[in-house]
Formats: structure tokens, C-alpha cells, sequence
């Protein structure tokens, strides 16, 4: 079998998915708007969001093309093998990594560029200046170039020392590892953003009641100076247990009422009375356990490396090897996750209903899908393949039934 043949070919086809998901994503912009959410754009406003829509979609489309081309070049002409021969022996991997994490950043950084600093601002969404920019650039290239040094260095180790356990014993790493950049994410986070406490009010009152109501201890409340870097809103609670730290985009409080704010917190309360967080860490574990399987597969073959230039088994490439893989593997495993993830959506929205917050999430919701351009008729085809949240219309309605429910109660 040759390797290289195989591999280029699924880069390609990962490429047309990837491609006509975003062409089907550009054609939904033309699907009727549902009834009850006519009333989120007016004419003007729909017109300015399918043209950002569309720019969007068709930078992602180039970004594809391009990238899929880089990378069908570089492995057909052994690029990864010539720039590892030129580290010292033992050192072969490094080189692997460091290629192809500076070539995806550079694309990534290019295609970011454009996205935030002239679509984003030509609509009235960046606030990030150039310098914020290139400092988000380079943090994330650092933690990208850190975390695949980690996990090529473990999947060596693990593969010299306990060979076919391999399989296991990576899943329940790389597990460990999201955990602990779970429990470290409000330290990174802090690292570009300024973190300010809420100040006393009726609405820090009752978003702590609403926590305290459950068990839960509030350890801050704090605003985070999104404003920065976007004009979008969001909300979120971080913390493991029952000592949370709720966190509040300046932007939200610019936006909402208190009442509409809480309704968005109820509902991210409901993810965490339900554990959701912790049932997707769970359900992950399988994609990890296919991940150990295609690495244990990958690390068995050494034809894949001497196709490739390579005198032997090169950590570094198998680590590439991996990725087309699961790029492949990943739409089929999604269907699955995102599934579960828009019940609990569902779930978490009900939540909102409960705490008496249900008018004002719907409310919410729509202001959410306004100032974040959201899509408000997406194809369903995209709905099952990517979504992890359901459509707007189908939260409202069940949003709509929920308060019905409670009213005959």
C-alpha cells in the first residue's frame, strides 16, 4: 500500500467536506427566516448580516483550499523528513513539530487577520487593536507549539515503555491533560484580559441568590473587559465543585437588563446542575480511546514513514498522521456529541423557566442572536453536523412551551 498516496487523498477529502459545508452554509443564508424570530433583523440589519455571512464563509472556503494545498505539497515532497534531517540525531521530532506548528499558525494567523481586523471591524464587531492582536497570536502559537511538544513527547515515552497498552494509557493522559488546562483556563484567560469585581447592586444579589439557592458558593463575581477585542456578548461560570466564579462580558452589561442577565446565568447554571460539563468530559473519553487506537495503528506501520522520507518511526509525523485521521473520523463522532450537547441545551434553557426568568430568556436569546449575527434559518444539514447548540426558533419554542407547562402547574 502506499502511504503517501492514501494519506494525500484523505487531506483532500477532508478539504471537500470541509468545503461544501461552508457552501451549503453560504446557501442557508437564503432560507425564509422563521416566523418567530422576524422580529431580530430588521430589513437593513438581514441584509448587512447575509453579506458578513457570506464574507465569512468564503474566507473559510479559500482558508480551506489554501491550507489543504500547503499541506499536499509538503508531504509530497517529503518537506517534513528534509527539515527534520536538519536536527541532530535524537532531535527529528522537533523539527516535525516545530514545521507544522509555524506553517499551520502562519495560515491560521493569516486567516484570523483578515477575519478580525477587516471583516470583523468592517462590520462593527473588532475592537482589538494590532497589538492585542499580534500578543493573541503569539500566546496561542506558545501554548499550540507547548501542547504538541507534550503530547508527541508522551505518546513516545508511552509507546518505548508499555508498547500495545499504548492505547489506554494515552486516552487516560491526554484525559488528564484537558482536565488540567479545564482547571487552569481562568488562570490563562487572565493573561490578556483585565478582570474587574461586579459592583454591589440588585443584580450581584441575585445572581448570587440564584447560585446559593443550589449549594453553590460564590468565590467572585467579576467583569471581564471583552469590549477589548468584540462588541459580543457572553456569560459563563468557572470553577470545579461547588465554588464557582461567575464572569461577566462588560459588553452583556452594556446590553441586557438584570432580569435578561439572569436568565442567561440560569441557564448556564442549569449545565452545571446537570453536570453537563462533566458528562461531555466523559462521553470524550471514547474519541480519546480512537485517538489511542490511531495512534497504536500509526506507530505499527513503519511503511507511513519510509514513504514520507523518513528511516524510521518519526513521533513527530505520526502526530500529523493523526490529525488527517481524525479530521476524517471526527464529522461521524460529532454527530453523535453534538447531538447530546442540543439536549442539554434544551435542558439548560428550561432551567431559566424554573428560576422565573423564561420571558426575559427569550428576550435574551434574540438579543444574543442580533449582536452576535447569528444565522437564524441554518440548513439542517449543518444543524446535525456541526451545531452543538439547537437553532433559535426551536429554543424559543421550547423555551415557549416550558412557561406554558409551568403556568398549568
Amino acid at each position: 500500500m502506499n502511504f503517501k498516496i492514501a494519506i494525500i487523498i484523505c487531506v483532500l477529502l477532508k478539504c471537500v467536506y470541509s468545503v461544501v459545508l461552508n457552501i451549503v452554509r453560504l446557501r442557508s443564508a437564503n432560507n425564509p427566516t422563521p416566523d418567530n424570530l422576524s422580529d431580530v433583523y430588521d430589513a437593513e440589519t438581514y441584509q448587512k448580516w447575509k453579506r458578513y455571512s457570506a464574507e465569512h464563509n468564503k474566507l473559510s472556503i479559500i482558508s480551506d483550499l489554501a491550507s489543504t494545498a500547503v499541506m499536499v505539497a509538503l508531504l509530497a515532497t517529503n518537506a517534513h523528513s528534509a527539515f527534520a534531517s536538519l536536527f541532530p540525531k535524537g532531535g527529528e521530532l522537533f523539527g516535525v513539530v516545530i514545521l507544522t506548528v509555524v506553517v499551520g499558525s502562519v495560515l491560521d494567523i493569516i486567516e484570523k487577520y483578515i477575519s478580525t481586523m477587516v471583516i470583523e471591524q468592517k462590520y462593527g464587531f473588532n475592537r482589538s487593536t494590532v497589538k492585542t492582536f499580534i500578543f493573541d497570536c503569539i500566546r496561542s502559537l506558545l501554548l499550540e507549539f507547548v501542547l504538541s511538544l507534550a503530547l508527541v513527547g508522551l505518546m513516545m515515552l508511552l509507546h518505548k515503555t508499555v508498547g500495545d497498552w499504548l492505547i489506554l494509557l494515552f486516552a487516560g493522559a491526554v484525559f488528564a491533560i484537558t482536565l488540567i488546562i479545564s482547571f487552569l483556563y481562568p488562570i490563562f484567560s487572565r493573561l490578556g484580559n483585565k478582570f474587574t469585581p461586579l459592583e454591589d447592586g440588585e443584580l450581584k444579589n441575585k445572581l448570587m441568590a440564584l447560585l446559593e439557592k443550589y449549594g453553590y458558593k460564590v468565590k467572585a463575581i467579576e467583569v471581564m473587559d471583552a469590549s477589548r477585542r468584540t462588541t459580543k456578548l457572553n456569560a459563563y461560570f468557572t470553577g470545579f465543585g461547588k465554588l464557582k466564579t461567575i464572569v461577566l462580558y462588560d459588553n452583556l452589561l452594556n446590553a441586557m437588563t438584570e432580569d435578561e442577565i439572569c436568565a442567561i446565568f440560569s441557564h448556564e447554571m442549569g449545565h452545571g446542575l446537570h453536570k453537563d460539563v462533566l458528562k461531555s468530559q466523559i462521553l470524550n473519553v471514547g474519541n480519546l480511546l480512537l485517538m489511542g487506537v490511531l495512534v497504536w495503528l500509526t506507530l505499527r506501520e513503519p511503511a507511513i514513514y519510509t514513504d514520507f522520507g523518513f528511516a524510521e518511526i518519526n513521533y513527530g509525523f505520526s502526530y500529523i498522521v493523526i490529525g488527517v485521521a481524525l479530521g476524517l473520523v471526527q464529522p461521524l463522532t460529532g454527530i453523535i456529541t453534538n447531538l447530546r450537547s442540543r439536549s442539554a441545551e434544551y435542558r439548560a434553557d428550561r432551567q431559566a423557566v424554573i428560576e422565573g426568568y423564561g420571558e426575559p430568556m427569550i428576550v435574551a436569546l434574540k438579543k444574543l442572536a442580533k449582536d452576535n449575527f447569528s444565522n437564524l434559518s441554518p440548513s439542517k444539514i449543518n444543524v446535525v453536523l456541526e451545531y452543538s447548540h439547537p437553532p433559535l426558533d426551536r429554543r424559543i419554542e421550547e423555551v415557549e412551551k416550558a412557561i406554558k407547562d409551568q403556568k398549568v402547574e
